[in-house]
């Protein structure tokens, strides 16, 4: 193994012979099936490119009839009506678990710029986090940070299959960074947590069909082998936010069965997936972006679905992100206090077991929420069966009504900018006009340009969406944002480079599968 950055101060405990040994191994017997995986994604969008539809296997209905449930979920994960997300920066990391939450995800993947200093420091903030040892002291202000003596359970995000790291080579080969940051977590702190009560608890983000499914499964017995850990040690939610993939999640349960507990709503990676699968079909563009929320018929399927699966098979059906910020404006920050309202109390009528948020200003009122739901000292609604909820392949791929807006056409090119320029610096989450911004929610913005453009969507000013319209509306809302982030920002920052990037995307003969692949080669 070769590093092709320094490791940095402090992070040697995490880059051991042995840690890297493990790492190595796994590599050296998954890495090569990932590049498989990615092609059959391929294989199934030129398929979704011809007009094919997604829909369920005929291959795999045996498994979705059949009787079968998910081993019994760990004491420490049969509550999680809270969970909040963020990525592994050492402050973040306290803040999080000393939240008022069930559970914290800590993000390797699209909350996280993935520079080596941010992956390396975010395996050394979890040993730390796990051991209880991990402290913080602000250098602007002196004010210091530490754990409370009870926190959030810890959960760990890693890559998608799609993304390597850079910093390490195996054999001239940079491996999968999912590989990188599942095999370092688990070496180093598989034990500990065992032995503090908990485990080693993983989201699996972007899986698109049973098939990754089962290569995790593969992964993670080899790994809970080489460890000596016992089976069903390790244990996994898995996002499902792609569109191929609800078509999959008996599959995708089973496929796992000995290691998941859960499924969760990644819903805007969902409605990234949704313009993605249907980039060439003009009778489902999706309106603008803050129009596709969860009341919409093919999101509220997805999620009805998602419950009925999964608590046939004794599996937790968590609900979305709410990306909302408390604002300290009063008048607006009501008006987040009713969005957020809204949107957890659909999802506890729906049956979900919990919900995401990504500022802890939150808790109180997604607390509030599901913990009024529960019936007679539940802590989840593993009961709520929707046995006579029927829902086909139409509800699921229903197109979308709403309005195609000049503003928000404008404000996609603002947010993809500010975003883009963010992760170039090694920011991987942003709040942006009163929302909290991930790659998944950037992706939102950018691919809905490239698509409106695609389609040559008239907006409701009468100006048709184009590449001459992008190129003309890029310059003027460059300057907007210009103005907006003020000259320190400017000076430091790299908003040419995310210019030059976003244009690149919107304006390429086909959509790039993730915005991140280029804008990796840049960090």
């Amino acid at each position: 193994m070769k590093f092709n950055f320094n490791i940095p101060e402090n992070t040697q405990i995490i880059f051991t012979d042995e840690a890297n040994k493990f790492v190595q191994d796994l590599h050296s017997k998954f890495g090569t099936q990932i590049q498989d995986l990615l092609a059959k994604r391929e294989e199934k969008q030129s398929e979704f490119n011809e007009g094919n539809l997604p829909n369920f296997l005929d291959e795999t209905k045996d498994i979705r009839s059949s009787d079968w449930q998910v081993r019994e979920i760990p004491k420490d994960l049969r509550d999680r009506r809270v969970e909040i997300t963020g990525p592994v920066d050492r402050k973040m990391v306290i803040n999080a678990l000393n939240a008022d939450v069930k559970v914290f995800m800590a993000d390797f993947e699209d909350s996280l710029s993935p520079t080596w200093e941010n992956v390396a420091n975010g395996q050394l903030n979890l040993h730390d986090a796990v051991r209880k040892t991990i402290t913080f002291e602000n250098p602007a202000n002196g004010k210091k940070y530490q754990l409370n003596d009870e926190t959030a359970v810890l959960m760990c995000r890693v890559r998608g299959l799609h993304l390597l790291e850079k910093g390490i080579e195996i054999n001239g080969i940079n491996p999968p960074g999912c590989l990188c940051d599942f095999g370092y977590y688990l070496f180093h702190n598989a034990k500990e947590l065992i032995n503090r009560g908990s485990g080693p608890y993983f989201y699996i983000p972007k899986l698109q069909s049973h098939l990754e499914a089962r290569y995790w499964n593969e992964v993670i017995n080899y790994a809970e082998d080489q460890l000596n850990l016992p089976r069903g040690t390790v244990r996994v939610t898995c996002l499902i936010e792609t569109l191929p993939a609800v078509f999959e999640m008996d599959e995708i349960l089973f496929e796992l069965k000995d290691h998941i507990v859960g499924l969760n709503c990644g819903r805007w990676d969902y409605i990234f997936s949704y313009i993605k699968t249907f980039q060439n079909d003009r009778s489902r563009l999706l309106p603008d972006r803050y129009q596709v929320g969860m009341d919409k018929p093919f999101l509220n399927a997805y999620s009805r679905l998602l419950i009925k699966t999964c608590h046939k098979r004794g599996a937790f059906a968590m609900g979305g992100m709410a990306a909302l910020i408390p604002s300290k404006d009063s008048d607006e920050n009501a008006v987040v206090i009713e969005k957020v309202l809204s949107d957890k109390t659909l999802e506890t009528h729906n049956g979900h077991d919990g919900t995401w948020i990504a500022h802890p200003g939150l808790a109180d009122i997604a607390n509030n929420v599901f913990s009024n739901a529960f019936e007679f000292d539940r802590t989840n609604q593993l009961h709520v069966l929707r046995e006579n909820d029927v829902i086909n392949q139409d509800d699921l791929i229903e197109p979308c009504s709403g309005s195609f807006t000049e503003e928000c056409f404008r404000t996609n090119i603002r947010v993809s900018l500010r975003y883009i320029e963010a992760w170039l610096r090694g920011v991987g989450c942003v709040p942006i006009y009163g929302l909290m911004e991930d790659a998944a929610t950037a992706e939102i913005s950018r691919s809905s340009l490239w698509q409106w453009i695609k389609h040559s969507v008239e907006l409701d000013t009468g100006l048709v969406s184009s590449k001459e319209t992008f190129e003309k509306l890029l310059e003027e809302e460059y300057n907007v944002v210009l103005e907006e982030v003020g000259q320190d920002s400017l000076n430091s920052g790299k908003f040419v480079e995310a210019k030059a990037l976003l244009k690149d995307l919107v304006l390429s003969d086909e959509l790039t599968d993730f915005l991140t692949l280029p804008a990796y080669r840049s960090i």
